[in-house]
């Protein structure tokens, strides 16, 4: 009796401790098990952060480049005075002196008006200005020119010698145009040709006065 209390004595003795392995062994499964749910979590939402942080760096480098060909895109405005005459736009100042080009008659002087008003562009906008005018300019006409056989303005200089100009270049190049109305874009002859695109710069006549060419 005395050898099987003493055994009984021994075993619950020791049945707490092995209760107590077994509890602390599961709870460092447990965590095991939570700490590598915990690291899996934390790696998956780097990776998210990571990939977001990529797209918001590209985003960050694309706008530069939005803004830059939104910039392109806008075309340069006015407003541009020439003589007694402002203009807001290229495209207005092109209308203005295509109209004028069609209307007015051929080999007739323009008026003082239009004359202040050509002579401005082409100090304004010719490439050589200086050696188109030469000694002084009298009188602007418009003439068929003989090589394009289309309507183009000539200038009269003051010894009589003649020569003639391109308006649409001038027009560009102190405001630029739109790409389908640049000199370049079609094989333009003279300072004429092409079709008018409307708009505010409708030339209104103001008589046909003038002296005719000689």
């Amino acid at each position: 009796m005395a050898e099987k209390d003493a055994a009984t004595e021994s075993l619950a003795a020791n049945s707490p401790t092995e209760d107590m392995d077994l509890k602390t062994a599961e709870t460092n499964a447990d965590n095991r098990e939570g700490g590598v749910k915990i690291e899996s979590d934390i790696k998956h939402e780097r990776e998210e952060g990571g990939e977001d942080g990529d797209a918001s760096k590209k985003q960050n480098v694309e706008e530069p480049v939005k803004e830059e060909s939104l910039e392109k895109s806008v075309a340069p405005s006015g407003p541009v005075s020439l003589g007694p005459k402002q203009f807001e736009s290229s495209v207005e100042m092109f209308d203005y002196f295509f109209k004028f080009l069609h209307f007015w008659p051929p080999n007739v002087n323009v008026n003082k008006y239009e004359l202040m008003v050509l002579l401005d562009l082409l100090k304004k906008g010719h490439a050589e200005p200086d050696k188109k005018i030469g000694g002084g300019i009298q009188a602007f006409q418009v003439r068929y020119h003989p090589m394009w056989k289309s309507r183009c303005f000539f200038l009269v200089r003051d010894d009589e010698t003649v020569d003639d100009f391109s308006f649409r270049k001038c027009v560009d190049h102190i405001l630029p145009l739109p790409e389908d109305m640049k000199p370049e874009a079609k094989a333009f002859g003279g300072g004429g040709g092409g079709k008018g695109r409307g708009g505010k710069g409708g030339w209104r006549g103001r008589g046909r006065g003038g002296k005719s060419g000689k």
